[in-house]
């Protein structure tokens, strides 16, 4: 299913492909790049800021390899450059196959392959000093307290506590102490530009404990703290010749200290913390560090922002929701949104990230409220079985 948008070659400038690729649309326009929007859900404001959004359909845990190589096929004319986001990360030879036709702007297969593989990313960061957790594998039977992640998972929802894991795309990292921080950051294949640093939230569920929640920011992190990521930063791009934007989660140690727990080589979920004026499309950011072009600096918002997604705890029509001002991600009003997965975005300003942090609460609390009317009003049955 896509937009009406005309389809001939010389309608975009480049191609964006993410699970949602709302914000790398609205970077696009920021930036006056045409986009063709390829994910998971052409939400109705994806389809306002690109040129075309056209949905893929889903494997069940991200997208289905033949289906998004058939839509870029489709849609994306051969040669036409593709920027990726998140969900793709797991499976390089998708990245690969994908670069085949369409050039990729960004982390090749190989890097991500590299970045992703816990024991080599585990080796890389030895080799520089970085403190990082310890990762086994499950076979190994470690004793202690352990997280099993996805090879290359995103969003959190991956995530589960304790040793035993099913399948050979698992491995495990030792639970480590620390507040969560994230910095996205610039990389031209030598060194690194950190744009902003932010700090991240779950939302748990029975099933996801360590499920994305939100992210705010900019925050403010001592000058030793920012010094030590930039150290590290610089000798990851060295040693793997990434490019692009990228992001690097953390934990800020109890001590002050940095514990990084994973590079994330392609733009991702703050784009919407940071991908405000006074700063540049960030997307155009993107293509400058690709060409090998670092920003002396990048100008930050003034204000913080916070962003938070809503997931929806019963299956609820989209039809049945009033849509406020201060949200994105809406779904089409034909959507019946299933258990479990994202409704939409909350975005909240404020002066500061507790300021920002406290109006989001505040919405996220009247959203919630209005989404469990909805799920379980008499019309909502009429609307699922429709």
């Amino acid at each position: 299913m896509s937009s009406p948008a005309t389809s001939c070659p010389e309608a975009y400038d480049l191609a964006v492909v993410a699970l949602s690729a709302r914000a790398l649309a609205v970077s696009a326009r920021r930036g006056g790049l045409k986009a063709l929007a390829v994910d998971l859900f052409a939400d109705s404001d994806t389809r306002e800021h690109a040129e075309k959004a056209v949905r893929a359909p889903s494997s069940g845990m991200g997208f289905s390899r033949r289906g998004l190589l058939t839509a870029l096929t489709r849609h994306a004319p051969a040669g036409l450059p593709v920027v990726l986001g998140s969900g793709l990360e797991h499976d390089p030879e998708l990245i690969a196959a994908i670069n085949q036709r369409n050039p990729i702007l960004g982390a090749s297969a190989a890097i991500v392959s590299r970045l992703k593989d816990p024991f080599a990313f585990a080796s890389l960061l030895a080799d520089i000093g970085a403190s990082h957790p310890e990762v086994a594998r499950p076979l190994d039977s470690p004793t202690g307290d352990w997280l099993s992640k996805r090879i290359g998972g995103s969003g959190g929802a991956h995530i589960r506590r304790g040793r035993r894991s099913r399948g050979n795309r698992r491995y495990l990292q030792r639970r480590t102490a620390g507040e969560p921080l994230s910095a996205l950051f610039l990389a031209d294949g030598k060194q690194s530009r950190i744009i902003g640093f932010s700090a991240q939230w779950t939302d748990p569920a029975p099933s996801a404990p360590f499920r994305y929640g939100g992210a705010v920011g900019p925050i403010e992190v001592p000058a030793a703290l920012s010094k030590t990521v930039s150290a590290a930063l610089d000798g990851i791009i060295e040693r793997t010749g990434l490019t692009g934007l990228a992001s690097a989660d953390m934990l800020r140690a109890p001590d002050g200290g940095v514990v990084l727990l994973e590079i994330n080589p392609r733009p991702g979920a703050t784009l919407d913390v940071f991908d405000r004026s006074p700063a540049p499309s960030l997307l155009g950011l993107h293509l400058d560090a690709c060409a090998g072009r670092l920003p002396e600096t990048v100008a930050l918002p003034s204000t913080a922002q916070a962003a938070a997604v809503i997931y929806a705890a019963r299956p609820v029509a989209a039809a049945l929701l009033q849509r406020p001002l201060w949200t994105a991600d809406w779904p089409a009003c034909e959507e019946t949104i299933p258990a479990g997965a994202p409704v939409c975005t909350i975005l909240a300003a404020g002066a500061d990230p507790t300021a920002a942090r406290a109006l989001l609460e505040e919405r996220r609390a009247a959203f919630l409220e209005q989404l469990r009317a909805a799920a379980t009003g008499p019309s909502q049955t009429t609307m699922v079985h429709a």
